[in-house]
């Protein structure tokens, strides 16, 4: 009827099967529309698609005709877990995410990737560029910092699983109350209920603490250079910088900057790796961003 608003449609679980088998699982909302440019947001590296589900709403509230993905890496969230610890790698990450692009006809995207999923953004943009219409990377870049990474590596996989909220919410702030100073009371146990299901079993496999097997903290890992600058030759880019980030530096910032003169770079005060996309003050920014694509 005359006056009636248009409502965004609901989140939905979407399913797919990987080239090796595995049932992925991301986050859905909006309707398939060739007038917009879809979003795709790819989480850290035990991270799920829970992480987007306020962004989402978002999107879907901002344009209800926009296509918007959360993707559900292998052995994470409610993707099937996969039973060689070895595939949960960058490569065998990469021809997931192509083979979501493939099965969803999505030919050009806006892609949102919080650490890792950052990681397999510049790694599209390496084999793909044309894939990419612009990207943001949030709290990463071409070096790593070896800080965060052992940081990282120390916890992941290897927590405890707790015995109640409050204990879950302990655990988080052992291992990461110095990036989040600014985390309320609501923030810690929001981020702990994205951790563990109401079970407090983890939402992701401990397996994937693998990953960081070969990490030697006296070996610094080679550097995405080449990665990123194909990323800044074929979009636009915007990166997010926790203010207290241990994985991503104001220097290595500064570089990519120097590189990419047109990149887009803001800091988050008050968080450190990776700012949580529940607050305004990162939403925002993400928001503006992908309103600026659209118009390009």
């Amino acid at each position: 009827p005359e006056g009636s608003r248009i409502m965004p449609a609901p989140i939905e679980d979407f399913r797919f099967s990987s080239a090796d088998g595995l049932k992925l699982h991301a986050l859905s909302v909006g309707p398939h529309s060739p007038a917009f440019l879809p979003v795709i947001c790819l989480p850290g590296v035990s991270r799920t698609a829970e992480d987007f589900r306020t962004l989402l709403l978002a999107l879907a509230k901002s344009n209800p005709q926009r296509r918007a993905l959360a993707l559900d890496s292998r052995g994470r969230g409610l993707s099937e877990r996969d039973n060689k610890p070895a595939n949960y790698s960058i490569p065998v990450e990469l021809g997931d995410l192509v083979k979501l692009l493939g099965e969803q006809k999505i030919e050009r995207a806006i892609f949102v990737g919080t650490s890792r999923g950052g990681i397999l953004t510049m790694a599209l943009a390496a084999i793909m560029p044309q894939a990419i219409a612009s990207a943001v990377l949030n709290d990463v870049g071409p070096v790593l910092d070896m800080t965060g990474l052992m940081r990282i590596k120390g916890y992941v996989g290897r927590i405890a699983p707790p015995r109640s909220w409050h204990e879950a919410v302990a655990s988080l702030k052992r291992v990461m109350g110095v990036q989040f100073p600014a985390f309320s009371e609501a923030d810690w146990e929001g981020y702990a209920r994205r951790t563990w299901h109401d079970d407090f079993s983890p939402r992701s496999d401990p397996a994937i603490a693998a990953t960081f097997d070969g990490i030697d903290a006296t070996a610094p890992l080679p550097a995405l250079w080449p990665q990123f600058e194909a990323l800044a030759k074929a979009a636009p880019v915007l990166v997010l910088r926790g203010e207290h980030s241990d994985l991503l530096s104001r220097e290595t910032v500064s570089e990519m900057k120097r590189r990419a003169p047109r990149m887009e770079a803001i800091e988050i005060p008050g968080q450190g790796h990776a700012p949580v996309l529940e607050r305004e003050e990162v939403i925002r920014p993400i928001m503006q961003f992908v309103a600026r694509c659209d118009g390009a």
